[in-house]
């Protein structure tokens, strides 16, 4: 495990979470299909910027990259309930504790299964880490922005139509609307994980071959 030497080196982190949690914040506000977001599409990948930090740096330097991906999401957050929409402000209290509380518990998870398994073959850490961190993270955002039992959070929110029964993914059963939206962002979430292993093996096979060079 590399030591980080300057704080210059956890710039680059930093930066690609700032922005992934920024970029995720915007794009969450536009539909894509039935079930999910834009922002499905870009969140998973905070998970693997935390994970090449741990691989590069260590899970303290991995725990700061976080706390700034925080501190941003917060912010971007409380802009949110600040700009009123067709339907009320972008982002309720609910949806941004949520938000928070999920960002900084699946990540901080993340950071500790990973040093865990960092001996272990190269795929496992970052691999059972990001997926336990994920079922974490939709778990606590969709649970605390929709479940009917903690509407006292925010009574003035109207969350009926995330409770409305449907089909689970519109397939089978019936369930809160907001189970299928659950789900279908945790099943975004493995899919991208699974691939983000692609770019994490060559980043760290080039930081490798760079550090023997």
């Amino acid at each position: 495990m590399d030591k980080v030497r300057h704080p210059r080196e956890l710039v680059l982190p930093i930066v690609a979470m700032a922005f992934i949690v920024l970029i995720s914040n915007i794009l969450v506000q536009f539909l894509l299909g039935s079930w999910l977001t834009w922002g499905a599409l870009t969140y998973p990948f905070a998970f693997l910027i935390t994970d090449l930090t741990n691989r590069f740096y260590g899970k303290h330097a991995a725990a700061k990259v976080v706390l700034w991906g925080f501190f941003v999401g917060v912010f971007c957050s409380f802009m949110g309930t600040q700009i009123s929409g067709e339907f009320g402000p972008l982002v309720t209290f609910r949806i941004a504790i949520g938000s928070a509380a999920g960002f900084l518990v699946s990540q901080l998870l993340d950071i500790s299964i990973f040093n865990l398994l960092r001996n272990k073959k190269w795929w496992k850490a970052p691999l059972i880490s990001s997926f336990l961190g994920s079922a974490i993270d939709t778990s606590i955002f969709f649970f605390i922005a929709f479940s009917a039992s903690l509407a006292f959070l925010e009574p003035s929110n109207d969350i009926s139509w995330a409770l409305q029964k449907v089909p689970v993914l519109g397939l089978f059963g019936f369930a809160p609307l907001w189970i299928s939206l659950a789900l279908a962002d945790f099943l975004l979430k493995v899919a991208l994980i699974i691939f983000s292993l692609i770019p994490f093996r060559i980043f760290t096979i080039f930081k490798y071959l760079r550090a023997n060079s």
